[in-house]
């Protein structure tokens, strides 16, 4: 059987009150005797602390049957009005219980008055009504904490599950327009469709690696969209360009992985790419840590098919991570999108996912 251990409230409140509480009980019993018959002292301090060690005990499993049965914030008013009830039929009777047991054996001449009685129900009452409020308001602080923590339990799985589904519309989508790719080109250059498979192999394993954490690092995705800017030109040659200018000092800052790639896919899908109008995408840094994707607009005529899941899949991953500030703006010359670049303070718990991974 385990024993029920008090918390360290009820610890200390017992060994800093009960003390005190024996020396009044004295006083009320002997009065000014107390000072001058080291009797008193030898037994009936000691006699009274041991009874308090057993009757606080008592009260422990009282509070904690109570505290069990009605545990949740929501039965808060029945713990309450249970423990009250108990205070004043169980606890605080105990002093001057002990009044009539001390009368009784006649211990050290004790006569018991009226009065003492009265002063004993008094004191029992103020004292344990004094600790019983500072027990229920420590239960409700932890239970609090309990109920917050729980909430940021369920929101941390929710955020892992949303991140994986997020990443799982990724990987298949991209690797759906690389075949797609890679089947063309075989049967129209046989060579570029080696480099393809060659540059696509390199890609789709950095794809793979990066993609098992919620973010990265902007000088990780600057040096894969380098990457997948080769890939394109493979396919494409010089009828597409991007322009990258990204201040050093942001490299260590971070975004949601393959934000670039994406963005770039969704630009190459929807433009119109020619050698003697290249589709031109610029990537720079700005103040206030921002990170800008431009290109000029050249739509296509016929619309390519969209499942929606390039733009969308950043916009979720920036509203799970919490961090404002991701924009599209669009005239009639350029598609702009901007993402706020996220501090990595290291030293701070991190969002789940959001770890910096080195990858090169």
């Amino acid at each position: 059987m385990n024993l029920i251990k008090p918390t360290r409230l009820e610890l200390y409140c017992f060994i800093f009150s009960m003390p005190l509480i024996t020396v009044i009980m004295n006083l009320v019993m002997f009065g000014d005797q107390l000072w001058h018959d080291y009797r008193i002292w030898v037994l009936s301090v000691p006699l009274l602390l041991a009874t308090a060690i057993c009757s606080d005990y008592v009260h422990v499993l009282c509070r904690h049957w109570v505290e069990k049965k009605y545990s949740s914030l929501k039965q808060s008013g029945e713990r309450i009005v249970l423990k009250i009830t108990m205070l004043f039929l169980v606890m605080a009777p105990g002093i001057p219980l002990a009044f009539v047991v001390y009368d009784h054996i006649h211990i050290l001449g004790y006569h018991l008055r009226n009065i003492h009685l009265l002063k004993g129900f008094l004191v029992g009452v103020s004292v344990h009504l004094i600790f019983e409020t500072l027990y229920e308001l420590d239960y409700l602080l932890n239970k609090y904490k309990e109920t917050v923590e729980e909430k940021e339990t369920l929101e941390q799985m929710s955020i892992h599950h949303d991140f994986n589904t997020l990443k799982n519309q990724v990987n298949p989508h991209f690797l759906f327009n690389c075949f797609n790719t890679l089947s063309s080109l075989i049967s129209e250059d046989r060579q570029k469709a080696e480099r393809l498979l060659d540059e696509l192999s390199k890609v789709y394993r950095y794809l793979l690696r990066n993609n098992e954490e919620g973010v990265s690092t902007l000088e990780n995705e600057l040096k894969f969209i380098q990457s997948y800017y080769r890939l394109l030109q493979t396919r494409h040659g010089q009828a597409v360009e991007i322009n990258v200018q990204a201040d050093k000092r942001y490299g260590p800052y971070l975004l949601p992985s393959l934000t670039l790639q994406l963005l770039v896919e969704n630009v190459v899908k929807h433009n119109m790419l020619s050698k003697n109008k290249p589709l031109v995408i610029d990537i720079f840094t700005t103040t206030g840590n921002k990170l800008v994707v431009n290109n000029n607009l050249q739509r296509r005529s016929i619309k390519a098919p969209s499942n929606n899941v390039g733009l969308q899949n950043i916009k979720a991953k920036y509203d799970l991570l919490k961090q404002p500030g991701f924009q599209v703006m669009e005239d009639e010359k350029n598609f702009t999108v901007v993402l706020p670049l996220i501090w990595n303070n290291t030293g701070r718990k991190q969002t789940p996912g959001v770890e910096n991974k080195k990858l090169y």
